[in-house]
């Protein structure tokens, strides 16, 4: 299988078997529980939702990015929390309940919210004539972001023993595939890669930042407690970067697009475990010391 097939063909499938270990760890309690906190919910999506948009796209204005630069920042924003965002809330004493439900939903709202946003993106900043999400790529993308979670759902619902085994194995794969993804898509653009890592560096580092510091703030500022807050802040700062990268790669067939997501991806893990660790010192005791893979 040459390059192109394994990003146009792999690169879904794998995605898919991510998606599809998110609906192994997901039941319909982890929607009805909404119901119970619905502040903490609604915070943390519409930060995710309308805000982060709107900071990328003052970002990528304010540093005047290359247009396909900026429709990978608007990309990046678009996607939702990753699964990741579960186990750093575990880690720094979030409230991870909390945080498998905004996952649940955001997936789902994704597969809208991403073709919508992107589209925007892309006719903005005028590069129609190089990409876009048309009514088949929209498609695309809601099949391979909602069915596989509806299928991992339904999978646990007739073999809870099953989804217990295949969880480990699971986000491994998960965090592989981003690391391969990612370095992949940086030496895909190995002569330019310098000059990329320059103009995003410092933008994803800056959204990064204010999205773990709008999620945290924005949950304390509405009263929700400490454990929520943190929830909120790795759910809204920690983004599943495979997504962007699979629609960039293999949907919009565009390396640069997928820079923000590939830097982002690196970044992400540093800036939101110093964030964590900021959280919680002067706080009694430490973090979980539970490995993130545990």
């Amino acid at each position: 299988m040459d390059d192109s097939a394994l990003i146009s063909v792999g690169l879904p499938i794998a995605l898919a078997i991510i998606m599809f270990g998110l609906g192994l760890s997901l039941t319909p309690a982890d929607f009805r529980r909404v119901a119970r906190t619905p502040k903490a919910v609604a915070v943390a999506l519409v930060l995710q939702v309308l805000v982060l948009p709107v900071i990328a796209f003052g970002l990528v204005l304010a540093f005047d990015l290359d247009p396909l630069l900026a429709v990978g920042v608007m990309l990046l924003a678009a996607s939702p929390g990753g699964t990741t965002a579960n186990l750093f809330s575990h880690l720094f004493r979030g409230d991870v309940a909390l945080n498998v439900s905004l996952t649940a939903i955001n997936s789902v709202l994704a597969a809208f919210t991403i073709p919508l946003i992107t589209n925007g993106a892309i006719g903005y900043f005028d590069v129609e004539g190089e990409l876009g999400l048309q009514v088949g790529k929209v498609v695309q993308v809601m099949a391979i972001v909602i069915v596989p979670v509806a299928i991992g759902m339904t999978v646990r619902h007739r073999s809870e023993r099953f989804a217990a085994r295949a969880d480990r194995p699971v986000r491994i794969f998960s965090i592989v595939v981003l690391v391969v993804v990612a370095v992949g898509a940086l030496l895909g653009e190995r002569d330019e890669i310098g000059g990329y890592i320059e103009q995003v560096g410092l933008v994803t580092g800056i959204f990064c930042l204010a999205s773990l510091t709008l999620g945290y703030a924005g949950a304390r500022l509405m009263r929700l407690d400490e454990p929520q807050a943190i929830a909120s802040s790795m759910e809204v700062g920690i983004h599943n970067t495979t997504i962007a990268l699979t629609i960039a790669l293999s949907v919009l067939d565009n390396t640069e697009v997928a820079i923000p997501a590939a830097v982002y991806s690196v970044l992400m893990y540093v800036l939101a475990t110093a964030f964590g660790f900021l959280l919680t010192r002067g706080r009694r005791g430490a973090p979980a010391r539970d490995t993130i893979l545990s």
